[in-house]
């Protein structure tokens, strides 16, 4: 599109300035006529005393003149479009046509069609001497390129894009270096000069290539000067003689050249990676190469005087088979040919297996034997598989990691009306005035509270955090990670039967990654009983066993395949269908159970269905609860200064922290907190983290550079446990408190009772 363009381009200039010329002459032949009107005009009325017969005829001598320019116009235009016209659009249609370009013939009066007629003969016989000639350097047989003065490849045929193994435009318009090395540069260097005098140069040796090794060439450079330039570039023509010289230094090691040449091709042969079958005119094998003996199950004696077809093509494709080879063998009693295609093969055994042919024709004297290079294809065609299925499994993986982060913002978004009706709640229990509606606000405190932990389960799993090791209370989990599934397992109809050991002492390691595997599990089961027939159970147990802790998850389901189970852990594997499961959930969790010194296992229930067994080492530390102990739960009448935007959220803050006997003041932005501080003395703070202008952490920096013990008893009040993280990782001074929504009133008690522990007990006695 680009030469088109520069090719109209460079018409409309050409017609332009054919234009001004054409008008140039016009005023030329016409300015002694002008100049003749011009004369009679003033020799008839440029003097003073015109005569009255002159006056008389002064309209007919305008008309006269008027005439005679219109008819001298006329007849410039249609020597123009007659004669000039055509004759430069032909013109112009040949010279493209002898650039290359392509155009359709320009249409032209009735008298010059047959001279069109011949232009167009004549562009025709071009346009196919120009293919004929491009057909005839690529069936060089030489590498064949054309190199400017800088050494910049123009053109390059088919034979020299093959050897390197590259298209033409990765070699056409870059430099000698950049394909082939510094070494070829060196050696144009060296004969430039010569080549440039209009000398003919010729040189043969070896030289290296930068991809292609050493090689031994004979080479021919050429002067030659392109129509419309001036620099002299090169021609080249390469015959590679690298294996005749090869072999002719393993000939030269030997007294008999003959004996020592088949002694090295029948070592090429026997060393070849792939498998070579070499057949006479006949398709009889006449030479079977260890290679071919263990690909396809024939020793070299059984397979010596068969019929090639009858010993490696199935038996369903060998009419077809015979008649491409004899096809093929036909062609090559013109010329030699190669064909390189993909098929199948049949083994000694029968087994058909996938194979890439490369049959080529060799001559010598008056014998012709054809040469196949097989290639098991078996192993490249299972990795691509694989390579398409892992693109299949990465594309789920980022589904899920879309839906994860949905669900993560779905869930923040909770937080707070969430916290609004615990708080509530929780309120509502504190202050009733009958047991009646006490019982209604705990029940309504409690659904409040396991929706709160679903949403922080839910958080938990979507936060990226690396693994945290702390004293973990394993009931506590297994019951979190069956409220997370709980509404699913009860719409699929499905019981589920948790056997929590009370005693059990706690474990360490990671309480969201450990929730996790359990609901990982808990998932696979409820999948594999979705076509089972009612009833569908399925049993979560924990238990001690000597020093470890044993969490046990299974079902009344189909169970697993004997020949799978060992099979189930790895990656990428799995037995459902696709786009129900990526085959990493398992792997995931034996890397998260052997992380924390455990094992997972996994058998067929004697009665039915799965069991998957995880054993987790014990540990002495005792599971942190929330208490009331400390300096807050001694001392009341706190002055705390609660920061939120969130309206209802504050005031239900407040409202907890006044049950608890403090003092509260609600301020909705940043700024006014911080001209309160300026005012007044507050023991806490408790400020929002996500807030218009100073968000939690800034508004905090700015606390800790006013007083850092009060920064230290800032507490920050944050639903977003997915990016938050890395904001309070941020802040500036000690570690930053942080109270999760949503909170319920034994949060805030221990919240306040963990920053009296940062100064706030020796300031409250003071």
């Amino acid at each position: 599109m680009v030469q088109s363009g520069g090719r109209n381009s460079t018409a409309r200039q050409s017609r332009s300035e054919l234009s001004r010329r054409f008008a140039g002459l016009l005023i030329l032949c016409g300015l002694p006529l002008l100049l003749l009107v011009i004369y009679l005009g003033w020799s008839t009325y440029g003097r003073a005393e015109i005569t009255a017969q002159a006056r008389e005829h002064l309209v007919e001598h305008v008309t006269l003149v008027a005439g005679i320019v219109a008819t001298f116009t006329v007849l410039a235009v249609l020597i123009w479009r007659q004669f000039v016209a055509p004759a430069v659009a032909l013109a112009r249609y040949g010279i493209e046509a002898t650039k290359g370009g392509v155009l359709p013939a320009p249409p032209v009066p009735a008298p010059w069609m047959p001279l069109r007629q011949q232009v167009e003969t004549a562009v025709g016989e071009r346009t196919a001497q120009i293919h004929q000639l491009r057909a005839m350097i690529d069936g060089i047989p030489l590498r064949t390129v054309y190199v400017d003065h800088n050494l910049v490849y123009r053109d390059a045929n088919r034979e020299f894009l093959e050897f390197l193994g590259k298209t033409s435009g990765e070699v056409i318009g870059h430099t000698v270096g950049e394909v082939l090395g510094p070494n070829v540069v060196a050696q144009y260097q060296a004969m430039a000069d010569r080549v440039r005098g209009g000398e003919t140069m010729r040189w043969e040796g070896w030289i290296d290539f930068i991809e292609k090794g050493g090689r031994y060439l004979q080479v021919s450079l050429i002067p030659y000067v392109p129509v419309g330039e001036i620099e002299v570039g090169f021609l080249t023509f390469t015959r590679d003689l690298t294996e005749l010289k090869l072999g002719e230094q393993e000939l030269a090691k030997n007294i008999d050249a003959l004996a020592r040449s088949e002694a090295l091709n029948k070592a090429v042969v026997q060393s070849s990676l792939d498998a070579i079958i070499v057949a006479d005119a006949d398709w009889r094998v006449i030479e079977f190469n260890p290679a071919a003996e263990a690909m396809f199950g024939f020793s070299r004696a059984e397979a010596i005087g068969q019929l090639s077809w009858d010993l490696v093509v199935p038996a369903a494709q060998r009419e077809l088979q015979i008649a491409t080879m004899q096809r093929y063998k036909a062609k090559t009693d013109v010329g030699s040919l190669a064909r390189r295609f993909e098929t199948e093969g049949q083994r000694k055994d029968g087994s058909i297996f996938p194979v890439e042919y490369s049959v080529n024709t060799v001559r010598f004297a008056d014998h012709r034997l054809f040469m196949a290079h097989v290639r098991d294809l078996t192993e490249a065609q299972r990795m691509a598989n694989e390579a398409q299925a892992s693109r299949e499994r990465l594309h789920q993986i980022e589904k899920l990691s879309a839906m994860g982060s949905l669900l993560a913002g779905v869930a923040h978004e909770l937080n707070n009306p969430l916290a609004i009706v615990i708080a509530q709640s929780s309120l509502l229990v504190e202050k009733a005035g009958t047991d009646e509606v006490r019982r209604r606000g705990e029940r309504i405190r409690a659904a409040a509270e396991r929706c709160g932990r679903i949403v922080k389960s839910f958080l938990a799993m979507a936060r990226q955090k690396p693994p945290q090791r702390e004293a973990v209370d394993i009931n506590a989990v297994a019951s979190g990670a069956l409220d997370m599934v709980a509404y699913g397992l009860r719409s699929s109809d499905i019981a589920v039967e948790a056997r929590l050991d009370p005693g059990l002492p706690a474990i360490m390691g990671d309480r969201d990654l450990l929730s996790q595997v359990i609901a990982n599990l808990i998932i696979n089961a409820q999948q594999a009983l979705m076509d089972r027939p009612a009833p569908r159970l399925i049993r979560v147990e924990t238990g001690l066993a000597g020093d470890r802790v044993t969490i046990t998850v299974s079902d009344n389901g189909p169970g697993v395949p004997p020949d799978l189970i060992r099979r189930v852990f790895d990656p990428y594997f799995t037995t459902k269908p696709a786009g129900v499961g990526t085959g990493i959930g398992l792997s995931i969790c034996r890397n998260v159970v052997e992380a924390h010194g455990g094992t997972i296992a996994l058998t067929n229930r004697p009665e039915g269905g799965a069991r998957f067994d995880i054993s987790l080492p014990r540990s002495d530390q005792v599971v942190a609860t929330a208490t009331a102990a400390g300096p807050a739960a001694e001392h009341v009448g706190l002055s705390v200064l609660i920061v939120d935007d969130e309206a209802d959220v504050a005031r239900s803050l407040a409202e907890i922290i006044e049950g608890l006997g403090h003092r509260p003041s609600v301020v909705d932005r940043s700024v006014l907190a911080l001209e309160r501080i300026d005012q007044t003395v507050f023991d806490v703070v408790f400020a929002d983290l996500r807030m218009p202008g100073l968000d939690g952490i800034d508004f905090r920096d700015r606390i800790h550079d006013r007083d850092p013990k009060l920064a230290e008893r800032t507490i920050i009040v944050t639903g977003d446990t997915v990016a938050g993280p890395d904001r309070l990782a941020r802040a500036r001074g000690s570690e930053v408190v942080v109270l999760e929504k949503p909170f319920t009133l034994d949060d805030v008690r221990l919240v306040l009772a963990k920053v009296a522990t940062n100064g706030l007990a020796a300031r409250l006695k003071a």
